[in-house]
C-alpha cells in the first residue's frame, strides 16, 4: 500500500506538502507556470509540428496538473475538441494498459503518452480540492479523478481521449529502472517538478538523474522551475546541457537543457 500525501492547505485553496514542506505549486498561478515552466520550456508546441505522437516523462505527478494542461494543449494542438468524447473511456485499451506489473503495455501511436512518478499519492477527493481552481481543465480533470482508483504500487496504465498516463507509485528511481519497454529510451521532454530540492533531496541525485538520461532520447529536452546551483550541476554531470531563463512569476530564473545529439 502506496504511503499517501501528508497536506495542508493554504486559504483552504492550494495544496501544501507538509512533509517536504513546499506547496504544489504557484501560489500566483499553478497553471499559468506549468504552461510557463514545462510546456513552453521544453518547446512542445513547436515539437508537436514534427512529432504528432509525443512521449512525455515527469518527475514528481503530485495533483496532476501538468498532465492535465499537457493533454489539454496536445488535443488543442491536434485540433480536437476538448469535449468531445471525453467521458468516453476506451475499455480495451484500458484492458491492454492492465497487463500484469506494466509490462509489455500498449503502444503510444496516435496519442500523447505521458509518463509520471509519484510516491505519495493524493486521495480522489484531495486531487478533486486541488485542481478545483481551474475550471477550464474540469473536463479532463474529471476524467482523471474517475479512474483515480485501486491504484497499485508500482506501474498503473489509465487511457483517456487521445492519451495515456503511465503513472508508477512509489521511489522515482525504482520507477525509471523498471520502464515499461515501449517507453525505455524513447522519453523526448522531462518535466522535472520535483519539490524543493533543499527538503527533497533525493528527487535531483546523481543516480536519478544519469538513469533519467539513459531513458530518454538523443535530443531529449527538460524543464524544471529550480535554478538551484547543485542541480544544475548535477545535471551537467550526467550528460545535460544546462542553460538558464527568466523564472516563471517572481522566480528570478529556470532551468532548461538537451541531451546532446551524437553521430
Amino acid at each position: 500500500m502506496a504511503e499517501q500525501a501528508e497536506l495542508s492547505w493554504l486559504d483552504n485553496l492550494t495544496p501544501i506538502s507538509t512533509r517536504f514542506d513546499d506547496s504544489y505549486y504557484s501560489r500566483q498561478n499553478g497553471l499559468e507556470e506549468t504552461r510557463y515552466v514545462f510546456i513552453e520550456g521544453n518547446g512542445l508546441p513547436e515539437k508537436w509540428k514534427k512529432q504528432k505522437y509525443p512521449i512525455i516523462g515527469e518527475l514528481g505527478f503530485g495533483t496532476g496538473l501538468n498532465f492535465l494542461a499537457t493533454w489539454q494543449a496536445y488535443m488543442h494542438h491536434q485540433n480536437s475538441s476538448t469535449k468531445i468524447s471525453l467521458n468516453k473511456l476506451h475499455e480495451d485499451n484500458i484492458a491492454d494498459c492492465a497487463q500484469e506489473d506494466g509490462a509489455d503495455v500498449i503502444s503510444s501511436d496516435q496519442y500523447l503518452t505521458f509518463c509520471s512518478f509519484e510516491k505519495y499519492p493524493m486521495s480522489a477527493d484531495e486531487l478533486t480540492k486541488a485542481l478545483s481552481p481551474w475550471s477550464e481543465l474540469k473536463p479532463f480533470s474529471e476524467v482523471l479523478i474517475s479512474q483515480w482508483q485501486n491504484l497499485m504500487q508500482g506501474w498503473n496504465c489509465l487511457a483517456f481521449e487521445q492519451a495515456y498516463l503511465y503513472l508508477f507509485i512509489g521511489d522515482a528511481h525504482d520507477g525509471l529502472q523498471s520502464l515499461p519497454k515501449e517507453l525505455s529510451g524513447q522519453i523526448e521532454a522531462w518535466y522535472l517538478d520535483g519539490f524543493n530540492p533543499k527538503t527533497n533531496p533525493d528527487l535531483w541525485a546523481l543516480p536519478l538523474l544519469k538513469t533519467l538520461l539513459e531513458s530518454s532520447q538523443q535530443g531529449a529536452t527538460f524543464a524544471t522551475y529550480t535554478a538551484a546551483g547543485w542541480v544544475r550541476r548535477n545535471l551537467q554531470e550526467v550528460g545535460f546541457v544546462v542553460s538558464k531563463r527568466k523564472g516563471f512569476g517572481h522566480k528570478r530564473d529556470m532551468c532548461f537543457g538537451i541531451k546532446p545529439q551524437h553521430d
